[in-house]
């Protein structure tokens, strides 16, 4: 499957059979779970550990959603996951799309470079908060939805406009593929 296939489907989803909500409300809904979750950790490591185990349910929920809405076939290598979860996925739920690049040598590890991020708009962050990655629940969506494909992944942010990067940048990194498992009888 093209990359301009991927991303027609994408955006065939995202204007047909996704349900929209405002995107203002959507933020500010998020910007208020990330304040709740500083207010109660006073961590901002426990932050970052909290929004990551946030996304990680979400995600296994999303792919079942995302599967039953697109009709893809099984990728055939990581770099089409890559291009799936660029193209297709992040467009269906956040309409955006990010590039995929910096690909490692063996092929197994990536970053998705956004030039937009819905969950930022409106926020700045105080300058003693340069430990919160405030999307970390986005590493946490991508780490559970590929579990649930058979595939552990590390995902972690290195970059972040809202430490004054010039980009945000999440770090995809293939740990193993699972191996499919017959529940027990």
């Amino acid at each position: 499957m093209s990359v301009n296939t991927k991303q027609r489907i994408g955006e065939d989803i995202w204007k047909l059979k996704t349900e929209k909500i405002n995107a203002e409300l959507f933020t500010l809904t998020y910007g208020s779970i990330v304040t709740q979750l500083i207010k109660d950790y006073e961590d901002y490591n426990e932050v970052n550990r909290q929004l990551e185990k946030m996304g990680y349910n979400i995600g296994c929920r999303l792919i079942e959603d995302f599967l039953a809405k697109t009709n893809i076939p099984r990728c055939k290598d990581f770099k089409e996951t890559a291009e799936v979860i660029s193209k297709i996925g992040f467009k269906i739920f956040l309409n955006i799309v990010p590039n995929v690049s910096n690909w490692s040598p063996d092929e197994k590890e990536f970053s998705l470079i956004f030039d937009e991020n819905p969950l930022t708009e409106f926020v700045e962050l105080p300058e003693d908060a340069m430990d919160l990655w405030y999307s970390n629940i986005l590493c946490g969506v991508i780490r559970g939805a590929l579990e649930l494909v058979q595939m552990q992944v590390e995902c972690e942010f290195v970059n972040c406009t809202l430490h004054g990067d010039d980009i945000s940048e999440i770090k995809v990194k293939l740990i193993r593929i699972l191996e499919e498992e017959v529940p027990a009888e």
